[in-house]
């Protein structure tokens, strides 16, 4: 009997496993967890009791003044931060990455082979700035003023805007400072940022790239990592002196400890977190699907052309890193979206929040009616996202031919005008050197063949086979026969059969039957009514926005954060494990992984190493912690951010999520959403013994310059 029983409860546990955990998941009582709109604070609304309830921390104003005036926002795009009196600039590869073929001299391959001054007089102008956070100030009031002094929804935005701009140029010309507002929690609380830039900006150190991007795409988003993501700048003054600063973060020889209070400090870019459900709902519906199919598309692509052109690999290659790179974001947020539990939180947080609305007599005639009429926006733009989305394909995803297509549908339009009303390209004596401009220099037929199989593709998934636009362009067919079809049929698949067109005229172009064409002619007006109808519905929604955001501020205030928006905000987190592909994740990565992963991979890119990598030195302690992981809260433009401890020393450098992390756009999740760093151990063990940039370490070490170093 209790053998029989045995196999029956070990029978069922099996099988349970093979059920998918959301069918497991009464969904009615799934709740909102506490730090759902995560841990993004402001510098200005910093919870310092939660902080120190939570840690024991007590992070008086000039821990945090100096902590901010260390950060800076890089290059539009990243985030760094100064390590060193001497202004000595901490960041990721990849934020750097970009303009390293632009810095080389002749012969030189920085990219591939890497960069290091090994004197002051050696750092090499880069093409790049940073901005320092020097100045906040709230200015909620003026503008929430001018928007309530608005009669309609329009008047309302169009008051804030010029409000916005009346302070921000009143700000730069008082304080001699960059001043931008922020809009925070959907516009319900405005500050005004000053920041002082850097625009003589140095080039330090940078890795080869192969090991500043080591893995590649397959790596990016997961981990346990190896990556060597850390590059080194410095910032000049006007006398071209290396820039001296009482605020920087030293650099911690020891690391990171588990269930140590860490800090993220850097610019996240942006995130989704306090939308409603009915917005969630449009965008995993149209937004990041169309996206996600597109930019998986791409890449696969990119695959193809690297198999068919080998030479232009390293090419293709760079181009598509960064297309993998989005394709993983992008459906990593789909398929959070797509989560019955994630969105059940969502809804839970939403329900709670009406409810505390409700409650109060005075906010629920202010803001009873948000959700109902952000709901019946979205519902308008469900109506017309489809086909707004199908005559708006990016450049990007769609073959040269239709960029061609639309320039001739313009020609064609000014050519009908009298002589004197033409632009000047169009003109008798100008017209054909337009013509022979018109077609694209370096045709890729290959890749153009492949594109109109994506663009059919796409235009099948939002409109379907049986749309006249799509019979007429594809004759109802998708992927290679779509293509095929269309560039049979296309009248513009040449120079010279551009030239020809344009000789029978206008209205022979605009009456053509080329697919391409035909698919301009026949979008364009509808593109701008359907823009305009968006653009009526966005308008409701944005005032409807501004009531949410001070519907959520007037239940929670600062006791959540505002939505990540490309300023300086600080994260808490620990160094913390978690479970994933059936066992543990270990906190920390070392050397000995990295050589594992290269071997493993049988030396093939891209887990291969520069020489100088692949001949281990003696000194090199392969122990050494490499990259780590935290539970701290962070969204693409936190690249580069220093991670710091209570001292505010750096402990790392932060470089990536993992693929957990990926739902953080619109919440954050504490039971496996990791944020991955290079160790500060790690990176001195490369600078010492690697890649013999000593001077480098010993700088961060010291916090300054040696005297020895110094011109």
């Amino acid at each position: 009997m209790k053998k029989a029983l045995f196999k029956f409860v070990l029978f069922a546990s099996l099988f349970s496993l093979l059920i998918p955990i959301q069918a497991q998941t009464n969904l009615d009582t799934v709740k909102a967890q506490k730090f759902d709109t995560g841990k993004m604070w402001t510098f200005e609304d910093y919870p310092n009791n939660y902080i120190k309830s939570t840690y024991g921390f007590d992070a008086g104003e000039d821990w945090l003044k100096k902590v901010r005036l260390s950060a800076l926002r890089f290059g539009g795009g990243c985030s760094a931060s100064f390590v060193s009196e001497d202004g000595l600039i901490m960041t990721n590869h990849h934020c750097v990455d970009g303009f390293l073929e632009k810095m080389n001299k002749e012969g030189e391959n920085i990219p591939k082979n890497g960069f290091f001054a090994p004197t002051l007089a050696e750092e090499r102008k880069a093409p790049t700035f940073v901005e320092q956070l020097v100045l906040i100030e709230d200015v909620t009031a003026p503008v929430m003023e001018a928007f309530n002094s608005g009669k309609t929804d329009a008047e309302k935005i169009e008051k804030r805007t010029n409000a916005i701009k009346e302070l921000e140029t009143k700000y730069n010309k008082e304080t001699g400072l960059t001043c931008k507002i922020t809009p925070l929690y959907n516009g319900s609380k405005f500050s005004l940022y000053g920041y002082k830039i850097y625009n003589d900006i140095r080039l330090v150190y940078s890795n080869e790239r192969v090991v500043g991007l080591y893995g590649g795409d397959p790596d990016n988003f997961t981990y346990p990592r190896y990556d060597a993501d850390f590059a080194f700048l410095r910032a000049y003054d006007e006398n071209g002196k290396p820039m001296k600063t009482e605020n920087f973060f030293k650099f911690s020889k020891n690391g990171a400890n588990e269930n140590e209070l860490l800090f993220v400090v850097g610019n996240p870019g942006s995130t989704q977190r306090l939308k409603t459900v009915a917005q969630l709902e449009f965008f995993r519906d149209f937004t990041y699907k169309n996206g996600a199919f597109m930019l998986n598309r791409l890449f696969k692509i990119y695959d193809e052309m690297i198999a068919e052109e080998p030479a232009k690999a390293d090419e293709y290659r760079g181009q598509q890193f960064f297309i993998g790179n989005s394709a993983k974001v992008y459906g990593g947020i789909l398929a959070g979206l797509q989560d019955p539990v994630f969105m059940a939180r969502k809804k839970d947080f939403e329900r709670k929040l009406v409810s505390a609305i409700n409650s109060k007599p005075e906010l629920k005639e202010k803001f009873g009616h948000i959700w109902e009429g952000i709901s019946s926006t979205r519902n308008e733009m469900r109506k017309i996202a489809a086909e707004l989305s199908a005559y708006t394909i990016s450049p990007m995803a769609s073959p040269s031919y239709l960029s061609a297509a639309r320039k001739l549908v313009e020609i064609a339009k000014d050519l009908k005008k009298p002589e004197a009303e033409r632009t000047a390209d169009n003109k008798v004596d100008k017209l054909d050197a337009t013509i022979e401009k018109l077609f694209p220099a370096n045709v890729n037929a290959s890749r153009d063949k492949k594109l109109a199989a994506l663009f059919a593709d796409y235009l099948i998934m939002n409109l379907g086979k049986e749309n006249e636009l799509v019979k007429k362009m594809f004759n109802g067919l998708g992927g290679k026969e779509g293509a095929e079809y269309a560039l049979k049929n296309s009248e513009i698949t040449s120079k010279e059969k551009v030239a020809e067109l344009v000789k029978k005229g206008a209205d022979a172009i605009l009456n053509s039957t080329d697919p391409f064409i035909f698919y301009v002619v026949n979008t364009q007006d509808k593109v701008k009514e359907l823009m305009t109808k968006s653009k009526e519905i966005n308008t409701t929604e944005q005032a409807l926005e501004s009531l949410l955001g001070q519907a959520l501020y007037a239940v929670y205030g600062t006791s959540i954060p505002p939505d990540a928006t490309f300023t300086l905000r600080i994260s808490d987190g620990v160094m913390k494990s978690y479970n994933y592909n059936g066992t543990i994740a270990p906190t920390i990565t070392t050397f000995y992984g990295l050589y594992d992963r290269y071997y493993s991979h049988k030396k093939q890119f891209p887990w291969d190493l520069p020489s100088r990598w692949a001949k281990i030195s003696p000194e090199l302690n392969l122990s050494t912690p490499y990259n780590f992981i935290s539970t701290n809260d962070i969204i693409g433009g936190n690249s580069g951010s220093a991670i710091i401890n209570t001292k505010a020393e750096v402990v790392g450098a932060v470089f990536d999520g993992n693929m957990e992390s990926l739902t953080g756009n619109f919440i954050y999740t504490t039971e496996a959403n990791r944020t991955v760093s290079v160790a500060s151990q790690g990176i001195l063990e490369i600078l010492q013994n690697i890649t013999g940039a000593k001077r480098i370490a010993e700088e961060l070490k010291l916090g300054k310059l040696p005297d020895s170093l110094k011109n």
